[in-house]
This record gives structure tokens, C-alpha cells and sequence, in this order.
């Protein structure tokens, strides 16, 4: 029984943080609104950057051709059709496909609001997305004036999915001219686009007048089995004019996240609000854990005359530091993942919780806690039990 009690140890950090449940609470509650502050801020940067490439991750490509004078999607300028149909001539090349990008206006067949909308243009008979079912999709884009329509648009487009899906015809104007919903694509909205719709080049010609009939936004290229990407951009780099700019389709996707990350100020903006959120929580805590070192400064002190070492008192304050990190993280990631269900629901953006962020924000709020018991430490550091007593 005797060895029992002496190899027992009294959580002493524990027992000190629940002396105070109030205080405690509060604690918690610090903790808990700073890690769902980072968790938002991050979750939204994040959304941002992922939501700006939804489209681009469904091109059926390997390479991208596309204009030096294009800086985003929501900015893309155009370029000579026959500079894509000179990359057939590499041995490696063995499809193409054309596309005009342009932002139209869309009538909303409710309400006759209208809204602008991000038209791509194609030939039917070609590749354009991933998705094994878009072939058969696309053969309805052959009579002119027909449309895909991106069903995980937002609800300002007015409510064509439940149209369609009931079997009616759904008929709109798109650019000021009469468009009729030939079908459903799930493309999915972003920062730059509320909604999406594809049709044929020609569809896209009539819609847009004013886009010269040789140019194009972007040309995607396919490349044959196990050709590296990165040796055929830098050949046809070499052998074609400077007017158009081959990247690869990872490049093309970063080239999207670059411009939102560095030529705008949202990124910096949702980075200062988490940084925000970590300062905010490093204050709490640290109030809170040294006031709790000072409150129970003379039985510190007590325990030093005793002959505990300060090594060792030292390590019940990181331990505090530690349980309030574990505590006020846990409801802090359950509150994340309702706000992120929620925002997903209201604006349909890819806001999700991924393992990375998690564990960025619980190492943040470790991190908070332990330099906040770190600068509390101090106050035990300077106790002495002759000056206390």
C-alpha cells in the first residue's frame, strides 16, 4: 500500500486550474473563440484559394496555352487560335481544345434579374473536363443557342436546376439573346465567378460579337502517355512566338492562386485576421495563468522552502498551459467544422476541414498557451519565500 501512495502522482496542474471553475471557464472560452477565429480566418483564405481554381482542376489537360497578358481568371485576354493548332506539331502533342472565357450576363428566368456569369466556350467534339459523362452531355451543345448549366451555382441564378430536374424547359437570355438549359454540369462557384455555364464556340460567338473568331482565352493541350509535361513546355516555349505562355496544368492552377495570394488584398487580409486571433489568445491566457501563479504565490513559495526544486514547480505551469490548450481546442474544432458546414450551405464554396489546417491550429494554440505559462513562469521564478513570509 505503501508503494502505492509513493508512486502516485497529485495532478496538481489540474487541481489548481479547477480550484477557480469560473476561471477556468473563461479560460476555455478565450481559447476556444481564438482557435474559431483562426480556424475561420485560415478556413476562408484557404476557400478562397481552392474556390478560384474549382474549374481549372476539372480540365481534361495536361498543358495550358494562354495569353502573357492574362493575370487571372476573372481577367483573361485572348490570343490566336493557330498558336494552339501549332503545338499539334510537337510529337508529344496529341489533342487539343480550344475555349473562349468570358464573364456575360445572365437573366434570371424567375425574377429577370441579371447577374454576370462565367461562359466557356467549346467545341462539342472535343475533351473538356474529366468527368466520363460530359461527352455525352456535351452532343446537346451541337444546336446552337443550347447551354450547360452549372447546378452548384448560386441561388441569384434563379432556381434552373430544380427546373430542369422537374422536366421543364428552362429558356433565359444570356448577353441579351435567348439561351435554352440543355442540361446540368457541377462545376461549383468561386471568388471570381458566382456561377458557370458552357456551350459551343459557336453559341459562345453569337453571345459575345465582339470576340474575334480566331482568338481564344485558352487552349488545352493533351499530351501522350508518360511524356514529362515540364520537357514539352520548355520546347514548345522554344519554338513558338512570344504572344502566347505554355504552363503546365499545376502551373496553371497556381498561376489562379497566385494572383488571388499576392495581387489582392484578401489573402493578407484573412492572415492578419488569424494572427489577430492568436494574439487575442495569447492575452487571455496569459492573464489567466498569472493570476493563478500569483494567487497561489505563497504555496509556490511554500514548497520551495520544502525543497521542491523550481524545476519542478516551473513544470506544473507548463502542464496548465498544456491542459488549456487541449481544452479549449477541442470545442473550437467541433464549432469549426459547424461554421465551415454552414458557410458551405450559404455560399457553396469547397470551405473544408482538412487534417493540415487542424493541426496548424492546434499548434498555434499550444504554442499561445505555453508562451503565455512561459511569461507567467516568471512570477514564480521571482518568488522567495523569505520575502513572502
Amino acid at each position: 500500500m505503501n508503494s502505492f501512495w509513493k508512486t502516485r502522482r497529485i495532478p496538481l496542474a489540474w487541481l489548481l486550474l479547477s480550484r477557480q471553475p469560473l476561471r477556468l471557464f473563461v479560460a476555455l472560452a478565450g481559447i476556444c473563440f481564438a482557435g474559431i477565429l483562426m480556424f475561420m480566418q485560415l478556413g476562408f483564405r484557404d476557400g478562397l484559394f481552392d474556390a478560384s481554381v474549382t474549374v481549372h482542376k476539372l480540365f481534361d489537360t495536361d498543358l495550358v496555352l494562354m495569353s502573357p497578358r492574362s493575370m487571372s481568371s476573372i481577367s483573361m485576354s485572348g490570343f490566336p487560335r493557330r498558336r494552339l493548332i501549332q503545338t499539334m506539331a510537337h510529337d508529344d502533342v496529341i489533342g487539343i481544345t480550344p475555349v473562349n472565357w468570358n464573364f456575360l450576363l445572365w437573366r434570371n428566368p424567375e425574377t429577370l434579374s441579371t447577374r454576370s456569369i462565367l461562359a466557356l466556350g467549346f467545341e462539342p467534339s472535343d475533351p473538356l473536363l474529366k468527368d466520363s459523362r460530359f461527352a455525352f452531355k456535351a452532343k446537346a451543345l451541337n444546336i446552337r443557342g443550347r447551354v450547360l448549366f452549372d447546378d452548384l451555382s448560386r441561388n441569384e441564378f434563379g432556381p434552373v436546376s430544380k427546373w430542369f430536374l422537374e422536366g421543364r424547359t428552362v429558356e433565359t437570355e444570356v448577353a441579351g439573346k435567348r439561351v435554352r438549359v440543355a442540361g446540368l454540369v457541377s462545376l461549383g462557384p468561386s471568388f471570381g465567378a458566382d456561377g458557370n455555364l458552357i456551350t459551343s464556340r459557336e453559341t459562345f460567338l453569337n453571345l459575345s460579337p465582339s470576340t474575334p473568331q480566331g482568338s481564344i482565352e485558352i487552349g488545352l493541350i493533351r499530351l501522350k502517355p508518360y511524356s514529362d509535361p515540364e520537357v514539352v513546355v520548355t520546347s514548345l516555349t522554344k519554338s513558338l512566338p512570344n504572344d502566347v505562355r505554355v504552363l503546365t496544368r499545376n502551373e496553371f492552377i497556381e498561376f489562379e492562386k497566385n494572383y488571388w495570394r499576392t495581387s489582392t488584398s484578401i489573402g493578407f487580409i484573412f492572415s492578419l485576421g488569424a494572427a489577430m486571433g492568436f494574439v487575442v489568445g495569447c492575452v487571455i491566457v496569459y492573464q489567466i495563468l498569472y493570476s493563478d501563479v500569483s494567487d497561489h504565490l505563497p504555496e509556490y513559495a511554500t514548497l520551495l522552502a520544502m525543497g521542491y526544486r523550481l524545476k519542478t514547480l516551473l513544470g506544473v505551469v507548463a502542464r496548465e498551459g498544456i491542459l488549456l490548450a487541449i481544452m479549449g481546442y477541442l470545442p473550437a474544432y467541433a464549432s469549426g467544422q459547424a461554421l465551415y458546414a454552414l458557410v458551405r450551405n450559404a455560399t457553396k464554396l469547397p470551405v473544408q476541414m482538412d487534417i493540415d489546417r487542424a493541426v496548424l491550429v492546434f499548434s498555434l494554440i499550444l504554442v499561445m498557451c505555453m508562451g503565455s505559462a512561459l511569461l507567467a513562469m516568471r512570477r514564480l521564478v521571482d518568488a522567495d519565500p523569505a520575502e513572502i513570509f
